[in-house]
């Protein structure tokens, strides 16, 4: 069987967290699944490949290794919404953003089932994060988790139009303190990129599950829009574009650590 998850200890307070990158799936899973299915559309493509300097600034890193389709770390595991009125792929997704149908006819995620990828997959992850914050937090006083994401720039079910490139979210400003999220936006305001600050993305379950400044863990969601580094049509990562962002985000995280009393 994959590993879960990978996972780096790093040696600063920052925390790396990559929920949506993985490719792998169940065992017998693929079998009941659609052409398009198969084909993991949803995927954050290349995010781990984005984020690999990330371990140089000293990051802890936890990244995914089992598709979403598997199961979405990135919500509750009680599979409560978290945007009101809104389009949402579940916790055990079974259609695509673009709302095709994931698995064959007759195919279906039971809540049997649904529970057990919960214990085997998710729980794990979290687990990690949870492991790795504290451990964090006890050796400097506090955490900074930033959880990594990406999306196509058009996803019409999910939102209108083009995609800013640089989403942060922090819950309206309830998982960070003021002074880092003030820190990041300068970054994404000074890049060449367009940025927003809690627009359609405002941060998923790990950002608002772990995200809590008054006890010393602030927690910041990055969603890139995917032409940002890649190329969206074939998949393919581009250097060139990737070594671009890299610097902005190198520089959002460096902002991230600056100034935790904010």
């Amino acid at each position: 069987m994959t590993e879960v998850f990978s996972h780096f200890a790093g040696d600063s307070p920052l925390l790396v967290s990559i929920p949506h990158d993985g490719r792998a799936l169940m065992p017998g899973q693929e079998e009941r699944m659609t052409s398009t299915g198969r084909t993991l559309p949803d995927t954050d493509w290349h995010v781990q490949r984005l984020y690999r300097f990330a371990t140089e600034l000293g990051a802890s890193v936890v990244a995914a290794n089992y598709s979403r389709y598997v199961v979405d770390l990135n919500r509750p595991a009680d599979d409560s919404a978290l945007y009101g009125g809104q389009i949402a792929t579940g916790l055990c997704p079974l259609r695509t953003f673009a709302g095709e149908d994931i698995y064959l006819f007759g195919e279906s995620v039971s809540a049997e089932e649904q529970s057990s990828r919960v214990r085997d997959y998710w729980r794990p992850y979290h687990d990690t994060l949870q492991q790795t914050i504290s451990a964090i937090r006890a050796r400097f006083g506090y955490a900074l988790l930033w959880d990594a994401h990406s999306i196509a720039t058009e996803v019409p079910l999910l939102f209108d139009g083009h995609l800013p490139d640089l989403n942060v979210g922090t819950n309206g400003g309830q998982t960070a303190a003021p002074g880092l999220e003030t820190a990041v936006m300068a970054v994404a305001h000074a890049s060449p990129y367009s940025s927003v600050l809690n627009g359609r993305f405002k941060g998923g379950h790990i950002t608002r599950c772990y995200g809590n400044p008054e006890n010393g863990v602030h927690a910041i969601q990055l969603e890139l829009a995917q032409h940002t580094y890649m190329d969206e049509r074939s998949l393919e990562f581009d250097e060139e574009r990737a070594a671009r962002l890299r610097s902005t985000i190198r520089d959002m995280l460096v902002a991230f650590q600056t100034d935790i009393s904010a």
